[in-house]
């Protein structure tokens, strides 16, 4: 997914409202709205309007509660792999603008609408996971609509930490009997809902009879989430982390990097 700054004066296809938010507008018309609170992409619209993204109606869009729907952050745990609460801390957190570049190729930048953010540890966070860490995510849309993100987590102190870390995506679908994936194929999986057995995809393609919790491991860069009711196909690209994971009804891509 891709990186990027946010500046008000230079940048005419971004904007910040009142509500702690970037909004960010391609050429073509698609809009991707990003929370400083848990720098999470709440709503991402194509150019005919349509919201690409889920978000629970009982969702609580303030801190210190995590909002239950877009693009959530998993840091510095996923899941309940780890002693800290489900999920990491990050996706709770008010986020800041980044006012410093942090060094990377700004080539295309005249073809994107984008946004740097940054989180640094509090006190609060360190008495539980005693870190010194910098996270930049960049945020970006193409001139065609597409939404990109990039994450890099730096070592401030440079004493060894290790994390896991996950885009927690929700796509917005239909009656998911209507959904299938694609790219998945023979891969093995873990089943959260067996004690993390370990099993191999036996079909074609993915779809869902039934409640489904899995990472798949070791998935290739590309999947795509084909939802026929819709007539829509979600394409999904990957660079640097290794798994994928799902759960019925919502996509979490990816969802571990260790």
């Amino acid at each position: 997914m891709s990186m990027g700054r946010y500046a008000a004066s230079t940048d005419p296809e971004a904007g910040r409202d009142g509500d702690g938010a970037v909004l960010l507008r391609s050429p073509s018309g698609a809009t991707a709205r990003v929370s400083l609170h848990g720098g999470q992409v709440v709503s991402w619209k194509n150019d005919r309007g349509d919201e690409l993204l889920f978000t629970s109606s009982k969702a609580i869009m303030k801190p210190p509660k995590a909002m239950r729907g877009g693009i959530p952050i998993c840091f510095p745990q996923f899941g309940n792999c780890g002693t800290l609460e489900r999920h990491g801390f990050a996706r709770n957190r008010m986020w800041a603008l980044d006012e410093e570049h942090p060094g990377l190729s700004r080539s295309d930048s005249g073809s994107r609408s984008l946004v740097d953010l940054i989180l640094k540890p509090s006190e609060e966070d360190q008495k539980s996971w005693p870190h010194s860490f910098e996270f930049r995510l960049r945020i970006s849309l193409t001139k065609d609509g597409d939404l990109s993100l990039v994450s890099r987590i730096r070592n401030v102190n440079g004493k060894p930490f290790s994390f896991s870390f996950a885009y927690h995506t929700y796509l917005s679908v239909s009656d998911i009997s209507e959904v299938r994936i694609e790219g998945l194929e023979t891969l093995d999986y873990l089943d959260n809902l067996s004690q993390r057995e370990r099993h191999t995809e036996q079909g074609d393609a993915i779809t869902f009879e039934s409640e489904v919790d899995r990472v798949y491991v070791s998935s290739p860069n590309v999947i795509a989430v084909l939802d026929h009711e819709k007539k829509r196909t979600f394409v999904i690209r990957k660079d640097g982390l290794p798994d994928t994971g799902k759960t019925h009804p919502f996509i979490h891509f990816p969802p571990c990097l260790q």
